[in-house]
């Protein structure tokens, strides 16, 4: 009689169930598994045996038996040794060397070690979601505990090894067994970061940079810095998410799955407690940025969904890699497109870039000279495209400090009162688009569609006069029109001003001229 236990396998970001069936006859020794396996998933056969000889059973090896194990839906592809758990139990169900028990309700992952302990598998977060939205008890190793923990009201038992998981199933004390069981606590404030290496008060000087980073950090607008080196560009970037607002519950879910599927949680760091903050280095490809590879992985920019991306010496990266921006910076996802499948990752990200003006980064400089010539300095901007600078909110230079300001012993003002105002602007906005229009509920001003912004960002007669003629004079395209009303409407919202004013125009437009 074959023995079906339930799995799950990670497709995008979601988990689909699997059935592991496992048939035993009596033949010349055989072991196969079938259902689009991978090699890791192929090597399992190995694991299991050597993990069930080692807790005292009989394996597959010793026995005259043909042995087929079906991963269903077949045509599905099975990647990962997570399937070690439930082929063992499978196998050990069907050879009847443990007690028959209730499969419908349970749901099976890890990977065996050979002496039968369990080891850590990725893209627990998602499986433990479904797991809870099946109503399924989720059998795990004690390594994955705490990141499933946070999904709440899940039913988890943690699993050390083998033989303790058949003693569990084996017991005939339901009362026991059920003490056995944790139900997810989920994520409680206090467990969310918000200590910072970095505070706007040590940076001296470049207040007209901070009041575009807080801008930035209000409405999610991407920002490109433009200045000599040495200017504080790369630390005005790393200081800006110090005035980001904390992450809710559900961006904590969000982004904590797209980093469980990277397998870049550990035991120590069970989900992400703060905003991501992605600083990938020049030579990165744009497989590297966007995500890929034969079985799809998620890229940089999905890595810093809810977050930022950061692009330090923005012209010397790849022009190609940064052409591949241009769609996700638009609909804040990446679709990747496979012969058998495409997956959609989330990228909702804020783009933050800096860029020196040329290649010796002394263009206009009053410091030193620019050694460069006209051609070398118009062939090195040219490396951004016009499309992908006209998808950049906000444009600004960074002008050397004053050394006097530098040794100077005044603060400016921290980070913590920056972020009130910015916490402040988020929620006007979360209260602006809360119900939904239109579906999907968006977070922030830059995510508005066109007809939202028709809505929200009305102006009256004087300021619609002046921004006209501002638009015609720059020529401005239809993209940066509706991007400068975005920006606009952030500004507004960090003055508390129910309508967009002709000052909230005009300090949007100054961050656009070079664009």
């Amino acid at each position: 009689m074959p023995s079906k236990i339930l799995s799950a396998t990670i497709s995008g970001l979601d988990a689909k169930l699997i059935e592991v069936e496992v048939d035993v006859s009596n033949g010349l020794h055989s072991f196969n598994i079938v259902g689009l396996p991978d090699k890791a998933v192929e090597e399992s056969k190995e694991r299991v045996g050597y993990a069930i000889k080692n807790c005292g059973l009989k394996p597959p090896r010793y026995q005259n038996q043909k042995v087929i194990i079906n991963l269903a839906p077949a045509d599905i592809k099975k990647h990962g040794p997570a399937y070690d758990l439930p082929i063992a139990l499978g196998y050990l169900r069907a050879t009847e060397q443990i007690k028959n028990f209730q499969t419908d309700d349970k749901l099976f992952v890890g990977e065996l070690s050979l002496d039968g302990s369990l080891r850590p598998a990725n893209g627990i977060l998602p499986i433990a979601i479904f797991a809870k939205k099946t109503d399924k008890t989720l059998f795990l190793p004690s390594q994955n505990f705490e990141e499933a923990n946070i999904v709440s009201e899940l039913k988890i038992v943690a699993v050390e090894n083998l033989q303790d998981l058949i003693n569990y199933l084996g017991e005939n004390n339901a009362t026991n067994n059920k003490q056995k069981i944790t139900i997810g606590s989920g994520i409680e404030k206090s467990q969310l970061n918000q200590n910072y290496d970095l505070d706007m008060e040590n940076i001296h000087g470049q207040e007209t940079a901070k009041r575009a980073l807080e801008i930035a950090a209000s409405g999610a607008h991407n920002i490109l810095m433009s200045g000599t080196p040495g200017a504080g560009k790369t630390l005005l970037a790393k200081t800006l998410p110090s005035i980001l607002p904390p992450l809710t519950e559900k961006e904590v879910l969000e982004i904590t799955k797209i980093y469980s599927i990277a397998g870049l949680l550990s035991e120590n760091q069970p989900f992400v407690s703060c905003r991501p903050f992605r600083n990938p280095h020049h030579s990165a490809s744009a497989i590297a940025l966007c995500g890929g590879g034969a079985n799809p992985k998620p890229g940089e920019i999905s890595l810093a969904h809810r977050g930022i991306l950061f692009l330090d010496e923005f012209l010397e990266f790849p022009r190609h890699a940064l052409e591949t921006l241009r769609q996700p910076l638009e609909s804040g996802e990446i679709q990747i497109s496979r012969a058998q499948s495409a997956i959609t990752f989330p990228a909702r990200f804020m783009l933050v870039a800096a860029q020196n003006p040329c290649p010796c980064g002394y263009f206009e400089s009053d410091q030193k000279p620019c050694i460069c010539t006209q051609s070398q300095i118009s062939k090195y901007q040219r490396k951004l495209s016009g499309p992908l600078l006209d998808r950049i909110d906000i444009h600004i230079n960074v002008p050397n400090v004053k050394l006097e300001k530098l040794h100077s012993n005044n603060k400016s003002e921290p980070s913590e009162k920056i972020r009130e105002r910015v916490i402040n602007a988020r929620n006007i906005q979360l209260k602006r688009f809360n119900p939904p229009v239109g579906g999907e509920k968006i977070l922030t001003n830059t995510e508005m569609s066109s007809n939202q912004i028709k809505k929200y960002c009305i102006l009256d007669a004087p300021t619609k006069n002046l921004f006209l003629k501002a638009a015609n004079s720059l020529k401005l395209s239809a993209r940066s029109f509706h991007k400068i009303l975005k920006l606009s409407r952030t500004i507004a919202d960090l003055d508390a001003s129910e309508n967009i004013k002709d000052y909230h125009i005009t300090e949007a437009l100054q961050y656009r001229q070079q664009g």
